[in-house]
């Protein structure tokens, strides 16, 4: 079964002349044509990793330091009808657009309205060669349960990408670019979805508006609150669907309700990830001399009975058959011995019992357009 469409890009790839060029080309493909420079166009280092979620696109960019201008002549000449939301990876960020100026810092989010004049400033840290980096998300304006103008206000804006809807946004477009093959095709319209749904809970957090969401969106969000909110607290033995509706300012009955149309109850997914956990550390080698029990408890299990069957149920082994199945056989020391580099027997073992165990569960996970081209003469400036 095919994975999302994604495709990486490498000006080294090129002679050095060369890359300049195609990388302001590139730029002006993925979103508008924009006025740049750079101190570096004799041999501009970048690359590219871009994943497609139909109308939604994500890019992973890393590059030299580079400024921008999108000025109203560019805007007359096209306007993608897009928003685009920028997560800073690395470097140091000013965006301005009128006259509001911010630096966007590492961990931080910002908005472009590819329809407003606004320039930009991104420049790498250190060495001369260093690069800059950020994740962006390009969204059509008509997808936003929002008025476009007062999106389009926050403009330049700093959001945090540390807490609140932003640090669920944030985690979705590192977990979307860093690990696309974690997802199957089939999955891009729900991942658009969540992507869409992310972006406009932050928004909305900014603009005051969250009461004017759609309901099925504000449904959908606050599922994706209660879920990161149990990924977080997995080691904390009183989680409960109790503690977990306390902690949302929910009633215990509504809390049940939002999961009637989920796989799991919210019990039932409390249960099973801290299943998950326990059986990626009884298969770690470097556990071997912790008791069972206690990598129970370090996940909240209590009871060391209820554990035991909960185990078996999910898994069809006890704990401890299962961590004598996956302790490295004879070959696999051989291996390391003659120093052969393949994985060990715990690894494979437990990439194909349980792909994606070993990194923490986004929002995709949990929840279960047309593009006008680029304008060689943008960059002339």
């Amino acid at each position: 079964m095919g994975g999302l469409r994604t495709e990486r890009l490498d000006t080294t790839a090129l002679p050095a002349p060369e890359r300049w060029p195609f990388f302001t080309e590139l730029a002006s493909r993925a979103s508008a044509p924009m006025a740049m420079d750079s101190e570096h166009t004799a041999d501009f280092r970048a690359d590219v990793d871009v994943v497609t979620l139909g109308e939604v696109e994500l890019c992973r960019f890393r590059y030299q330091s580079l400024a921008g201008r999108r000025t109203p002549r560019l805007i007359r000449q096209a306007d993608p009808e897009v928003f685009q939301v920028a997560l800073t990876l690395a470097g140091t960020s000013v965006i301005g657009a009128g006259r509001d100026t911010n630096a966007i810092p590492v961990g931080d989010l910002t908005l472009v309205d590819w329809a407003r004049p606004h320039r930009i400033v991104h420049s790498g840290r250190g060495a001369e060669r260093a690069q800059a980096g950020a994740v962006t998300a390009l969204v059509p304006r008509a997808r936003l349960p929002l008025h476009p103008d007062k999106v389009g206000g926050l403009t330049a804006a700093r959001m945090s990408g540390t807490e609140g809807p932003g640090a669920l946004l944030a985690q979705h477009l590192l977990r979307l670019t860093r690990h696309p093959e974690q997802f199957r095709a089939a999955d891009a319209p729900h991942l658009a979805d969540v992507t869409l749904t992310l972006i406009s809970l932050l928004l909305a957090r900014h603009l005051d508006a969250e009461p004017r969401l759609p309901a099925e969106m504000r449904q959908q969000a606050l599922l994706t609150q209660v879920h990161d909110f149990i990924e977080r607290h997995l080691d904390d033995p009183e989680l409960s669907p109790r503690a977990v509706a306390d902690a949302h300012h929910v009633a215990l009955r509504t809390l049940h309700r939002l999961f009637a149309d989920q796989e799991e109850s919210v019990g039932g997914a409390i249960r099973r990830r801290r299943l998950e956990r326990c059986r990626r550390d009884l298969a770690d080698p470097l556990l071997g001399d912790r008791p069972v029990q206690a990598i129970a408890a370090r996940w909240g299990f209590r009871d060391k009975a209820h554990f035991s069957r909960a185990f078996r149920a999910a898994y069809g082994l006890s704990p401890r058959a299962w961590r004598e199945s996956a302790r490295p056989g004879p070959a696999d020391a051989g291996a390391r011995r003659s120093g052969h580099r393949g994985l060990p027997a715990t690894a494979r073992m437990v990439n194909h019992l349980a792909p994606g165990v070993n990194s923490p569960a986004g929002p995709a996970q949990i929840l279960g357009a047309g593009r006008t081209r680029g304008n060689p003469e943008a960059t002339r400036t």
